[in-house]
């Protein structure tokens, strides 16, 4: 970027602090897909990191710097600054409004004739928590912009929809680009929420010069609504619409992994350790799937598809295994507890039913294990990703770059990463229970010449497509749409 310095926006930073029982803070790196790729970016390109204080040492350490704060282990002149939220607006602001009510919305998980009811309590945590919180993240990217007047702001995800038109009042000439990395439904769906809240997303999202998804569906999705819901000019052909006497680009760029680093980390000590555990209780066949105990990831659906299989093919009973690694997500909402809850008894219902006291079909563990996870991703003969919608969902990535044994993936139609590879993959409908067990016999019948070539082809897209394609991809678009930008008769 020509040495022009970026200001990432995020809920969630790169590291969070923790306080170490000795007075002091403790930082702690943070998790998830969006961190980890933001950091490759940091890695490259000097930038001041803007998140929320979340852990009591971050409050601690935004106290102490009053300003920006060094990342720990950063090898660049990357910056970190929080913006500090009150409790009670971050609760409303976080676990109302954006988890659950947008998050439901984007994944098309609303049952509507049941919820949700949008009363009271819930217009309250979108004035008084998510435009709070949104201004406060707003004004402290408008702060920066004041001692990098030149720097390019990258807001992400679905928590700061709001925070680009305030910006735009206060710093007109700033540019912005916005990634959502979940999936944008079609415009009926938005018409979920009233007039006004759709519309001050709209207008949010719209203040930026670029917003970004990882798939061509979702960015027309994008031009849709504007269409439909706000009557907008748009252009399909050049993925752009106008507003406001601006003209905003719209985009597409698939979110990947570091395929090298990841593909050493399979090779690593902590992975061999639990490879020697993990191969002496292997059966025959191994069907995985890894996931969050998210409603959005269609886990009981999955299960019930194993069932349905063992009920047609008990010739394999005894020789497989379906090991689910899932980890806990957002059990501060009650729909997410009592799915943990309905996954739990699904699994002890099918393993009861098929199971003996030698062999459990369904092996259930909840748990946050990396090394293991990999682990399995070696050595699986069929990974199962059959999410409801997912914005790219990297399981299916991370799995097939580092798998051993030529395996087949099973890939939902509705994951941002069936554009990619889906092609290569067996395709389900999420819905279907009975085209996901014919997949799964499909796959453990499939012979091996088209299982190696399947799984190849899938290796190559991801060798070629990785995560620093999507960076540079962006990079290149920025710097050519600001520099457009500047051009007479090109600006504002």
């Amino acid at each position: 970027m020509d040495g022009r310095p970026l200001i990432l926006v995020s809920n969630r930073g790169p590291v969070g602090f923790i306080e170490d029982g000795a007075g002091g803070v403790e930082a702690v790196r943070s998790g998830g897909g969006l961190v980890t790729a933001l950091t490759g970016l940091i890695d490259i390109v000097p930038a001041l990191w803007i998140s929320a204080a979340i852990e009591d040492g971050d409050f601690r350490v935004a106290a102490d710097a009053d300003g920006p704060f060094p990342i720990p282990g950063s090898g660049t002149s990357t910056s970190g600054r929080f913006v500090v939220i009150d409790p009670e607006v971050y609760e409303r602001y976080y676990n109302v409004v954006a988890n659950p009510m947008l998050w439901f919305i984007q994944h098309y998980l609303w049952d509507l004739s049941n919820v949700p009811d949008i009363r009271e309590e819930e217009l309250r945590a979108w004035s008084d928590g998510y435009l709070v919180a949104n201004d406060l993240f707003a004004d402290a990217v408008v702060d920066a912009l004041r001692d990098n007047p030149g720097a390019v702001v990258m807001l992400h995800d679905y928590h700061l929809y709001t925070a680009p038109a305030r910006i735009r009042t206060h710093a007109p000439d700033a540019f912005l680009h916005f990634f959502v990395h979940i999936p944008w439904p079609q415009p009926d769906y938005w018409r979920v929420l009233p007039p006004a809240i759709r519309d001050a997303v709209l207008g949010g999202l719209l203040s930026n010069d670029v917003v970004a998804f990882h798939t061509q569906r979702y960015a027309r999705n994008f031009l849709l609504t504007c269409e439909d819901l706000l009557g907008l000019e748009v252009d399909y052909g050049a993925l752009t619409v106008s507003y406001r006497g601006r003209t905003i680009a719209v985009r597409h760029y698939p979110i990947s992994i570091d395929a090298d680093g990841f593909t050493e980390m399979a090779t690593g000590e902590s992975v061999r350790d639990e490879e020697a555990t993990f191969l002496r209780r292997r059966r025959r066949h191994l069907v995985v799937r890894v996931d969050r105990t998210d409603l959005s990831k269609n886990i009981l659906r999955g299960f019930t598809a194993f069932d349905t299989f063992l009920d047609r093919h008990p010739e394999f009973r005894e020789d497989i295994t379906f090991f689910a690694m899932l980890q806990p997500s957002r059990q501060d909402v009650p729909e997410y507890v009592e799915y943990v809850e309905r996954i739990t008894t699904l699994v002890s219902r099918i393993n009861t039913k098929h199971g003996n006291t030698d062999w459990m079909p369904i092996d259930l563990r909840f748990e946050s294990n990396l090394p293991l996870a990999i682990t399995a991703y070696k050595h699986f003969d069929v990974m199962m990703v059959n999410s409801i919608f997912d914005g790219m969902n990297l399981v299916a990535k991370e799995s097939m770059l580092v798998n051993e044994r030529d395996g087949v993936l099973i890939l939902s139609e509705n994951v941002g990463a069936f554009e990619e590879i889906g092609q290569y993959s067996l395709a389900v409908n999420p819905f279907d229970i009975e085209a996901q067990a014919d997949a799964l016999h499909q796959a453990l019948t499939m012979p091996h010449a088209e299982r190696r070539a399947r799984a190849d082809a899938v290796r190559a897209v991801i060798n070629e497509n990785d995560i620093a394609k999507w960076l540079q991809t962006q990079m290149a678009d920025i710097e050519e749409l600001r520099g457009r930008s500047m051009m007479p008769g090109g600006g504002e």
